[in-house]
């Protein structure tokens, strides 16, 4: 033991000071073990040369200056580890807010078969890539060689909802020279029964009337349908996906074509399909649960970096 409680060289009349106070103070411990114990009472202490300090406490400074220096190095480390920890962290979040968000089955395996439309991949440039800023994406363009139509399927997967914010057939068809007809609210019932909200337009090019395209889309919202891009305009949507979690999301979905009715008759055909591929509300994916025959694991064609 250390404590002065313990050293014999104490004097007597010391002692109850020492009880009434607690004991010494910590500073004081190092300065007893380098003076041999407390000053003999009645004794005063012979001071230094230079009239200043007494020579115990000129002694006991340096102990000082010791615990000060080691109490600098403690915090300093402390600081340095906390930074380290912070600086993990952050560069964690940041890593997956700057990454892309990965469905558990990329969207290029979408079946190029569905019922009677056999379909083949559309490349999109890199500008349109680098604007349209999805996590996955798929833009395939089906035959239906019995119908004698076509249809294009473009879907458009992003992990951060506020990434798809303006970009609607509203806005991306005038902006490729397409003049807009007019939009309206339709109903869609799939291939299974379910009634799938969505929005119809019509766009022409200016100068040729004989020259239309009719545009269907809706959007999936955390695994909810709707055809209203304001139900993720808010601002609680606009806060980036950190956690990189697959099931907080909204995937636009459009169907493309001259005709009306091949877009209907693609749209209930196609959707069912397509939601296989992206999280429902209660975050399951049917498509990674269930996969078909012949699905790969990833076709980068159809992966945004």
């Amino acid at each position: 033991m250390c404590g002065p409680e313990n050293d014999s060289r104490l004097p007597r009349a010391g002692v109850p000071a020492l009880a009434m106070t607690g004991g010494l103070p910590r500073a004081a411990v190092p300065a007893l073990a380098m003076t041999g114990g407390l000053p003999r009472l009645g004794r005063s202490e012979p001071r230094n040369d230079s009239g200043g300090l007494p020579q115990s406490d000129a002694r006991a400074m340096p102990a000082r200056g010791v615990a000060r220096v080691w109490l600098v190095w403690v915090l300093a480390c402390v600081v340095l580890v906390g930074s380290g920890v912070a600086y993990r962290v952050l560069a964690g979040r940041l890593e997956r807010l700057s990454g892309t968000v990965r469905l558990p089955v990329p969207l290029a395996n979408v079946p190029m078969e569905i019922g009677g439309w056999a379909g083949r991949d559309v490349e999109m440039s890199e500008a349109v890539l680098k604007v349209a800023g999805n996590d996955d994406y798929v833009n395939r363009l089906y035959r239906n060689e019995e119908a004698g139509t076509w249809a294009n399927l473009y879907v458009a997967y992003s992990g951060d909802p506020r990434t798809m914010l303006g970009h609607r057939p509203q806005v991306c068809y005038p902006a490729g020279g397409w003049q807009h007809e007019d939009t309206r609210h339709i109903e869609i019932t799939t291939d299974r029964g379910r009634v799938v909200p969505c929005l119809l337009h019509r766009f022409y090019r200016a100068g040729e009337a004989t020259r239309g395209v009719v545009v269907l889309n809706f959007y999936v919202l955390n695994g909810r349908l709707t055809d209203d891009e304001g139900t993720f305009s808010g601002a609680a949507w606009r806060v980036p996906n950190i956690a990189g979690d697959v099931a907080r999301y909204v995937t636009q979905v459009q169907i493309s074509s001259v005709l009306e009715k091949a877009v209907r008759d693609a749209a209930e055909e196609f959707i069912e399909v397509v939601l296989e591929y992206l999280p429902d509300e209660e975050g399951r994916v049917g498509a990674a649960e269930a996969p078909p025959p012949g699905v790969v694991e990833e076709r980068r064609s159809g992966v945004v970096e």
